[in-house]
């Protein structure tokens, strides 16, 4: 049985064990895996990147990037590209805990921030960086029907990666990976 809501994801990372990849040839990224409730029924904050951004151009997305210098850690890095990209103020975001790591095939490790926000404020988008804010309840993703599964070779090693069609958007790859464990992990 799977607690969506929360105070049954707080709990959740009261004594929850991540999994963490330490490799210093990856770089790292922290991303918000954002949570929030629009009359009565929880959400993801996804955005849509322009075709202008370095990586992933066009794909459906989490909020973060890359970690900067100055940044105190991975936390800081999340909701430090998040005002960037899309406007959120990070004193507004109850920060929950952190989820496994994520390799990327393009060289990166992805650290999840789990967070949560009780209602959505207006949002001022990075037109530079995001193309659109989506907003997709998460009860999309529990139904099986929605996700497609494909085998694909990615440096010589046959991966599977997991689709999701909502609307005219495909959310695939580390995306779709990190909602489909996240939610599975609730479980």
């Amino acid at each position: 049985m799977i607690n969506l809501s929360a105070q049954g994801i707080q709990k959740f990372f009261s004594t929850y064990h991540r999994k963490e990849i330490s490799d210093s040839a990856l770089k790292r990224a922290g991303i918000l895996l954002l949570l929030f409730e629009e009359q009565g029924i929880l959400h993801f904050l996804l955005t849509k990147r322009t075709e202008d951004v370095e990586h992933h151009k066009g794909q459906i997305s989490f909020p973060g990037g890359s970690v900067d210098a100055g940044d105190d850690d991975i936390i800081a890095t999340a909701l430090r590209e998040t005002e960037e990209e899309i406007g959120l103020k990070k004193d507004l975001v109850q920060v929950f805990g952190l989820f496994d790591d994520q390799w990327v095939p393009s060289g990166f490790v992805i650290t999840p921030v789990v967070a949560f926000l009780p209602a959505m404020p207006s949002l001022n988008p990075n037109k530079e960086e995001v193309a659109e804010i989506l907003k997709i309840p998460v009860s999309f993703f529990l139904d099986k029907k929605n996700e497609r599964v494909e085998q694909r070779y990615r440096n010589g090693v046959l991966l599977d990666v997991y689709f999701y069609k909502y609307d005219s958007h495909e959310v695939w790859g580390a995306t779709a990976a990190i909602i489909r464990a996240f939610l599975r992990a609730l479980r």
